[in-house]
């Protein structure tokens, strides 16, 4: 596949999505867990949301169930989770695999286009996040330990940029 917006994704509810409907948005996109050390972390991606959201951000969250079973949860569970502890506004998406033979077709890509630590493909934890620009390109992979503020500064510079 050559491009980000050649590809699809599952929300929650309803038809797939193409992802050709956020050209020229700046994207954080993460896979989640709702029992998870790393959960708390949905609080800071919704404050970027809020804050950025208006100027061109889309957070969009991906739960995942392949670390340590942590998001054992149906679809309907996981976003009520969210919504009630956290508040999140950003879309959440379908339950996917990150790594493996039925890894999404978007985390094949993600994991192509920004490797991570020593070249190495698979995600490793809940709460990776790739921070991809206005042109469909990753900027930068994040670990599941970057806080969400620590993002501001590279969406920032994200966003001033034209796609």
């Amino acid at each position: 596949m050559s491009s980000l917006y050649d590809l699809e994704v599952q929300p929650m509810s309803g038809p797939a999505v193409p992802l050709r409907q956020f050209e020229g948005k700046v994207l954080l996109i993460v896979n989640t867990a709702s029992a998870c050390g790393f959960t708390p972390q949905f609080g800071g991606l919704q404050e970027l949301h809020q804050q950025y959201g208006d100027k061109g951000l889309v957070v969009l969250g991906f739960p995942c169930n392949q670390f340590g079973h942590q998001d054992p949860g149906s679809n309907d569970e996981i976003a009520s989770f969210c919504q009630r502890n956290y508040g999140v506004g950003f879309p959440m998406m379908a339950k996917i695999d990150v790594n493996g033979a039925q890894a999404s077709p978007l985390y094949q890509w993600l994991t192509a286009e920004a490797p991570g630590l020593l070249g190495s493909k698979a995600i490793k934890w809940n709460f990776t996040k790739f921070l991809v620009g206005r042109d469909g390109r990753v900027i930068r992979r994040y670990a599941p330990q970057d806080a969400p503020q620590k993002l501001a500064g590279d969406i920032e510079a994200a966003l001033a940029t034209q796609g």
